[in-house]
């Protein structure tokens, strides 16, 4: 009875296609928004803002913008971290050399040069796909991580190769990055940049252009034939896809780090975030979230899992354990609801709409 959407008549096509059509829904992310805004802020400490929160966040756009590529138009990626890379440097150029720039300016012209960088490296895929276009982006990886690591240039020939993220305030004395920032600034920026992002996402791929992405991944050359061209919609995926990817590299190194080093972005981020996407849903914003929740929140639980327990184990077995846990847990997932943790939440809105009558 809680979840009926009996009585809620649409008078309009707009009300009928809008994001949320369930009264229920629209309180339920009204509240949600309401409590990551307004309480986490307050309850919140230090640790849960900055180790925790922070990096959900970032993973969560990033899972996001790789989503956008392989779960709404099929074309499969491994060179995420090496897109981050490029967001994070840019960032830093742009930050150094116009010092002057917004924050707000600087992540967004990060997102564009990476956008640019993504088109050049998606040009393969208008012949390859599959395992060989996810050997190409592979090779994108390590060529960027090779370019960052090999010219001084990026680092403003820093000696170390690692620099730190100049300070920068959104406006006025509200900073965040550098010694000024408080936890909690970072997060309110990092949450308002990944909600704004995140809506722009789920209407992105309701509309023309969305559509044009699932039909290529669907059949390409059925797609082809009803008019839709190839090269447009996959190298306008790669483009938003790599736009969301270099955000999140340029909050990494600046919101969450606060440095900028190529070895934050080896090719096991690029794997961790495919998994992201694999666990929480290919082809749904919600799932990218809620992939990004499951790879961030269950490492920490199963590193404290003894304490909790009372378990007196050494720090090694519980470093083996995690691995062993972690992966047979995905593999359990995976084999049980393939379609990720979205599939299992729309069931169980399915299952709402019916009680109590039987299914």
């Amino acid at each position: 009875m809680f979840y009926r959407e009996a009585g809620q008549f649409k008078t309009s096509y707009a009300a009928d296609q809008a994001i949320f059509p369930i009264l229920q829904d629209r309180i339920f992310v009204a509240f949600l928004l309401l409590v990551a805004f307004v309480v986490v802020p307050v309850v919140a400490n230090e640790y849960w803002l900055s180790t925790i929160l922070l990096p959900f966040l970032v993973f969560s756009l990033a899972a996001v913008g790789l989503n956008l590529l392989t779960g709404y138009c099929g074309q499969l990626s491994l060179g995420t971290g090496g897109f981050m890379a490029c967001g994070a440097f840019a960032a830093y150029k742009l930050s150094t050399g116009f010092p002057e720039l917004n924050i707000v300016v600087v992540m967004l012209a990060s997102g564009v040069i990476t956008a640019l960088v993504g088109v050049l490296f998606g040009l393969p895929s208008l012949r390859i796909k599959g395992f060989y276009l996810a050997v190409a982006t592979l090779a994108a990886q390590f060529f960027l991580l090779w370019l960052f690591n090999k010219f001084a240039w990026f680092t403003n020939y820093s000696p170390s190769g690692v620099i730190s993220a100049p300070p920068r305030a959104v406006f006025g004395d509200f900073f965040v990055t550098g010694p000024q920032a408080t936890p909690a600034g970072k997060y309110l920026f990092a949450l308002t940049l990944v909600a704004l992002l995140a809506l722009a996402a789920k209407n992105m791929v309701r509309c023309r252009v969305g559509r044009s992405w699932m039909a290529i991944r669907d059949m390409d050359i059925a797609a082809e034939i009803i008019g839709i061209r190839p090269l447009t919609a996959k190298l306008s995926a790669f483009a938003v896809s790599s736009f969301y990817i270099g955000v999140a590299g340029a909050m990494w190194a600046f919101v969450y780090t606060g440095s900028v080093e190529a070895l934050a972005f080896q090719i096991d981020r690029s794997f961790q975030i495919l998994f992201m996407i694999i666990i929480g849903g290919l082809g749904s914003i919600l799932g990218s979230f809620l992939g990004a929740a499951f790879i961030t929140l269950l490492p920490i639980f199963l590193s404290n899992a003894p304490n909790i327990f009372g378990l007196s184990i050494s720090v090694d077995t519980v470093s083996h354990f995690e691995f062993m846990i972690f992966g047979a847990l995905i593999v359990f997932f995976l084999i049980v609801e393939p379609h990720g943790l979205a599939r299992l939440w729309q069931i169980a809105k399915e299952k709402l709409r019916l009680w109590p009558f039987p299914y």
